[in-house]
């Protein structure tokens, strides 16, 4: 028999535990929870698992390896969409082959006695039989009732109470034969629950319920992370708890390791110790689990709680009923009352009283003194930053509530004159209808007026506000196209380019201060919608115009471009078309679902578009990205010419230009893009990409990123990737030339961009041993730090302003010696983090 290992659950109703891992990896006794039913499965001779992931994969495969450590085999499965859980299984049909396998939950602490479970169904000779038990509240699962025979004759998958008839619930334990895998569609969303068991009963074909007795618990959100460890401290679990048992007078300890303490540590009740534990003097621990790398300090008394690895807590903290997460510090003094989640990465400060059932999410700051009576889940820093470049980032409906959203909009309408006009959109995504009416009535509140341009391209938007004096701002909501579940809010200046960092403290000050204006009823701002029509009208007026300007003729000119389900489909192709350029379309409509999965929709479109381009010999092809910024361009031949083939495509073409016009074009690229090649009617700076005034960006005909981002500064001081598509294919028209010849003429050479895990604490530990290491080369700390290690060759670390890792971007002659750099500077990095 093999067992399939159901791991790809996002642990939503989890978070903040699963903030950055997958739930079936949330500790149980000091091991990942899906590990304790592995091993309990191994010892009863099964030793090939197939494991399925989804969320957070690597996590996962960087602990249990191919298994070999741990006396098994683990094959993975990944599929690139969500298939549901009987779909996923259909993915490793091949893996399982001809023989019966066990369907298991990575996600739930269970000592079924599992010999039982697989005795049942050979005696039963089933096909499919599922594993019952009965639980106090059946909402959350399948409800079943079947006969005296064990025959199931009745399923309903998660029901109301109005629709509940047993107790007796699904616990996800299924064991299989394999002919059933032939009911199961493949590449479908497909659900055990919801499809594949209704079908089955349709057809005649028997489900058979065994009862099993024993504890059964899914641990689903983080009270019931919280009562599984109450029950395995209490006995209620028979489950093995790992290490040597030490007595107590008033309790037993298990730790893996020895320890010797002083005799003024208390142990009461049942205490697991990870390792490089390390208890002061006078330290009272009851029915308490730590993890590794945990310091408790003097006289500190704790109860009922759960530590992670990498956690210090002060002297004289009390701590009741808390889960606390990984590389906490916690400060002296401190007084947690019963129900604390803290998840990892944060630091309370000395004589903080936290009340009850608080949860406080990741990378949270809590000052000396703080009385912490709600919970913190707000953006990435609490008193500290909630902005990122202009954008406010966060989970829809968590940490973005519509609570905070309407309390930014105070604070940032305080920030501006009574009676001004802000424009305000947003994207086809609910979330983000949601937030922007939550928003709007917050800048109301502040006296100041809302033109609502509902749902529209941020670029539509940014042109706008750049052509209008009377407009003093704008806020864009979108959904962030890495993460479904987010939204982000991108604030505007007069000049259409994101707020500075300075404006954005003005706002964060206001908004942590409740520093907002509330004006008198009779300045209430108001609210104009506009119908788009004229909007639309004037960004289509200023394309034409401008190119029209520049005799720009699409004669014979053939091109694909792919829309990706983005804001623009209303309106890009009408341009395209007004124009006179001849144009496939693809993806030019709504489409939620497919933006959920951004990867696989890069992946497509890709393919179909280089497909199509050779197939029907086009000039090009473009693929606007959602939101209307980034750009990816494919080659006449099909080929994808990549993020660095896009820009020094474009570079090659502006350099051409202004060669055939006699003069010098002036460009900004960022200082981690490659400047291994030459162009010499170009003239290049290099910098910090942050903090541009429209003054300054005019001083340049180009603005990009090397990430797809163009800026052509005589349409706009903003990206637009509808007026850069257009502006290529002007360029490559007017020069008659094709891409593929554009790219046949560059040097091969090797650029690589990539992250390397490093917390906050080490960051700045990690700039100085980089300008050590530069010393005798030549270097540069422009942006972070650049190293030369040749003429050609360099390394530029820049650490992440925002999140826990280092920006690595390395250029080199040839693949052999970019390789090279990469592999000794990742090795240097674990080195120096060591130190």
């Amino acid at each position: 028999m093999k067992a399939v290992v159901m791991a790809g659950g996002f642990g939503t109703r989890i978070q903040p535990l699963t903030n950055s891992r997958p739930k079936p990896m949330l500790p149980i006794i000091n091991k990942p929870m899906m590990e304790h039913t592995m091993m309990t499965l191994r010892d009863l001779g099964i030793k090939e698992f197939i494991v399925l992931l989804y969320f957070k994969p690597q996590i996962i495969k960087d602990y249990f390896g191919d298994g070999s450590d741990f006396g098994i085999k683990i094959t993975y499965v990944v599929p690139d969409e969500d298939f549901g859980t009987a779909g996923a299984v259909k993915l490793a049909e091949d893996l399982i082959g001809d023989e019966n396998f066990i369907i298991i939950s990575g996600d739930l602490v269970t000592d079924f006695d599992f010999q039982k479970i697989f005795d049942y169904h050979k005696e039963k000779n089933a096909k499919l039989s599922i594993t019952l038990t009965s639980v106090e509240n059946p909402l959350e699962f399948g409800v079943v009732i079947a006969n005296a025979e064990g025959r199931i004759e009745k399923f309903l998958e998660k029901p109301s109470w109005g629709e509940v008839f047993s107790d007796t619930i699904n616990t996800g334990i299924y064991i299989i034969e394999p002919e059933i895998l032939k009911y199961i569609p493949k590449n479908e969303n497909y659900d055990f629950g919801k499809d594949l068991f209704p079908r089955l009963m349709k057809e005649g074909v028997e489900l058979i319920a065994g009862n099993a007795e024993g504890y059964w618990r899914d641990v689903g959100n983080p009270e019931s992370y919280r009562d599984v460890y109450e029950d395995i401290l209490t006995g209620k679990v028979n489950i093995k708890i790992p290490g040597k048992k030490v007595v107590f007078p008033d309790g037993v300890l298990y730790s893996e390791v020895p320890y010797e303490f002083d005799k003024s540590i208390e142990i009461i009740g049942t205490v697991v110790l990870g390792k490089n534990v390390k208890l002061s003097k006078g330290v009272k621990l009851s029915n308490v689990v730590l993890g590794d790398n945990v310091s408790i300090g003097l006289n500190s008394k704790i109860r009922n709680t759960v530590i992670w690895n990498d956690v210090e807590v002060g002297k004289n903290a009390m701590l009741d009923a808390c889960v606390i997460c990984n590389n906490n510090l916690i400060g002296k003094n401190v007084t947690v009352k019963a129900g604390l989640i803290l998840a990892e990465g944060c630091e309370i400060g000395q004589l903080v009283t936290v009340e009850k059932d608080v949860t406080i999410w990741a990378d949270k700051i809590i000052e000396d003194a703080s009385i912490v009576s709600n919970s913190l889940i707000l953006g990435s820093k609490y008193k500290n930053s909630i902005f990122e470049n202009g954008m406010v980032v966060g989970h829809s409906n968590v940490e973005l509530s519509c609570e905070m959203v309407t309390k930014l909009a105070e604070a940032f309408g305080a920030q501006l004159p009574v009676g001004s006009t802000v424009l305000v959109s947003r994207d086809y995504h609910k979330n983000s209808r949601m937030l922007k009416r939550a928003f709007l009535g917050g800048l109301l509140s502040a006296g100041v007026n809302v033109i609502d341009y509902k749902d529209l391209p941020t670029a539509v938007l940014r042109h706008s506000l750049f052509i209008h004096d009377n407009y003093t701002a704008g806020v864009y909501f979108c959904q962030k196209l890495e993460d479904a579940s987010s939204t982000v809010l991108t604030f505007y200046n007069h000049e259409a380019l994101r707020i500075n960092n300075d404006i954005s403290k003005k706002i964060e000050k206001a908004f942590f201060k409740d520093a907002f204006r509330r004006v008198d009823y009779s300045k209430i701002g108001k609210i104009y919608e506009s119908d788009q029509v004229k909007e639309y009208q004037m960004y289509k007026d200023a394309v034409k115009n401008l190119l029209n300007s520049h005799q720009f003729k699409c004669v014979g000119c053939r091109i694909a471009v792919d829309m990706m389900h983005g804001m623009a489909t209303e309106l890009f192709p009408e341009v395209l078309n007004e124009m006179g350029v001849d144009n496939i379309m693809f993806n030019a409509y709504a489409d939620e679902s497919s933006l959920e999965n951004i990867n696989k929709l890069i992946k497509r479109s890709t393919e179909d578009m280089g497909a199509v381009i050779k197939a029907l010999k086009l000039n090009a092809g473009f693929m606007i990205y959602p939101y209307g910024q980034r750009l990816d361009i494919v080659c006449d031949d099909g080929i994808p010419l990549g993020k660095q083939g896009s820009l020094y495509a474009v570079l090659t073409l502006l350099n051409m230009q202004a060669k055939k016009e006699g003069i010098k074009k002036n460009v900004f690229l960022p200082t981690w893009a490659a400047d291994i090649v030459y162009f010499d009617s170009l003239n290049i700076s290099r910098g910090q990409y942050a903090n541009f005034t429209s003054k300054q960006l005019k001083q340049y005909d180009l603005i990009a990123t090397g990430e797809g981002n163009f800026t052509f500064i005589e349409f706009s001081t903003h990206r637009d990737s509808m007026y850069a598509t257009l502006k290529i294919l002007e360029m490559m028209i007017s020069l008659d030339v094709t891409l593929s010849k554009v790219i046949a003429s560059m040097p091969k050479f090797y650029y690589q961009s990539s992250e390397i895990k490093c917390p906050q604490a080490l960051k700045g530990k990690m700039m100085r041993m980089f300008l050590e290491d530069a010393h005798g080369k030549e270097s540069s700390t422009l942006d972070g730090v650049k190293i030369w290690l040749d003429t050609n060759d360099w390394i530029l670390m820049i650490p992440d302003q925002y999140n826990d890792h280092l920006n690595i971007y390395i250029q080199a002659e040839s693949t052999e010696k970019g390789e090279k750099i990469l592999a000794d500077y990742s090795e240097k990095i674990s080195e120096w983090s060591k130190l």
